[in-house]
């Protein structure tokens, strides 16, 4: 009798959609290089609309609208607006430096249910700098305000290098301040401009040491969720470290989470659809899996060849394809295509050596010393 393998379903449950490219900022960790020249995109309202009736015949997503700065695109309110009248969940990304009393109204009346903004350090020297714009910590502290004043949830987005790393602790405890319902902690992934960080991305070594600390503050943390993002080993440390002090750590869910406790969940739960309508695994994988103008979203998610070869986990090279923890890590996708200029490859900034790696190799002591100079 021939066995039959029952194929898994992979289902969309969170998508970023860059709905302008237009940013008025020039941030140096920007994946799109956005600037107030870049191209609007090609999405016109109908387009728009006709994405959203394509993506809700199969699946019902959070949508949040990104950019480049959504704000500067004169009808978002429009397209977060039909999002919610076909059952979405609208979430929005921004900077911030655009929202006032009359934003959150139209914000309010569009029904978008959460807000994001971006939050880098806890003073305005550290933030400004990587934002590369004056003023910019003061703005996004005022955004959270308003929000604050007509009740609209907001999250903090905060992303991280060696020259801000040491202030992660205190924008942690900044966003819980302002009153952010969650903090996300994100661990750059060399893409746009970006690139021009390949030397100022974290160690790996600190890379662990970081994770830890969220961790131990996790398991403290009972009025803000937290997250750190673009750092799947995250999962392989909380097995670890929960482990080691004998506990079942329960994590709380999201609102608006893109379902199940997994570190890259690229192709798998999420997506990013660019202004010009390219489909990405996530918004740090800088190659397409097809064009939404060509063929559909559906189709795409379902059978672009990116999209199988990352969820065909038995297919992982290097130390990602023999780990104990592929099944909750995954490794970083994106991470592995900046840096090796492979998406199969191993993740490059993890420290973990797989005991079935260790084994077949036959030297441990051999690899841990290598991996540690690496």
């Amino acid at each position: 009798m021939e066995l039959r393998v029952k194929k898994k379903i992979f289902e969309p449950k969170w998508l970023a959609w860059e709905i302008t490219g237009r940013c008025n900022l020039n941030c140096i960790h920007c994946r799109s290089s956005s600037s107030m020249g870049s191209d609007q995109g090609d999405f016109t309202l109908e387009e728009a609309k006709s994405l959203i009736d394509e993506i809700t015949s199969f699946a019902r997503p959070v949508v949040v609208l990104s950019g480049g700065e959504p704000l500067l695109r004169e009808d978002v309110f429009e397209i977060a607006a039909y999002g919610t009248e076909k059952g979405l969940r609208m979430a929005l990304a921004t900077n911030g430096s655009l929202i006032d009393d009359q934003m959150c109204e139209r914000i309010r009346e569009s029904g978008i249910r959460i807000v994001s903004l971006s939050l880098d350090g806890s003073t305005p020297e550290v933030h400004d700098n990587f934002r590369k714009q004056p003023g910019a910590f003061e703005t996004t502290l005022q955004a959270a305000q308003h929000l604050k004043k007509h009740d609209i949830e907001f999250l903090i987005n905060s992303s991280f290098t060696r020259r801000n790393q040491d202030d992660i602790p205190d924008t942690y405890r900044l966003a819980k301040k302002i009153g952010a319902v969650a903090w996300y902690m994100f661990m750059i992934v060399p893409m746009g401009r970006g690139e021009e960080l390949m030397a100022e991305l974290i160690s790996k070594e600190d890379y662990d040491e970081i994770l830890k600390w969220h961790f131990e503050m996790e398991l403290e943390e009972k009025e803000m969720l937290v997250r750190p993002t673009c750092a799947p080993h995250y999962y392989r440390i909380v097995q670890q470290e929960a482990e080691a002090k004998g506990i079942d750590f329960k994590r709380r869910n999201l609102k608006f989470g893109t379902g199940g406790a997994k570190g890259c969940i690229a192709a798998q739960s999420i997506a990013f659809i660019g202004s010009r309508g390219d489909v990405q695994p996530c918004s740090y994988f800088p190659m397409s899996a097809g064009n939404v103008r060509e063929r559909s979203f559906r189709e795409i998610w379902d059978n672009s060849r990116i999209f199988e070869d990352i969820r065909s986990f038995k297919d992982y090279k290097g130390r990602c394809g023999s780990c104990e923890y592929l099944g909750v890590c995954g490794g970083c996708r994106a991470r592995a295509l900046a840096v090796v200029d492979d998406y199969m490859e191993e993740e490059p900034f993890c420290s973990h050596i797989p005991k079935k790696f260790a084994r077949d190799s036959g030297e441990e002591g051999e690899m841990k010393e290598r991996i540690s100079h690496e």
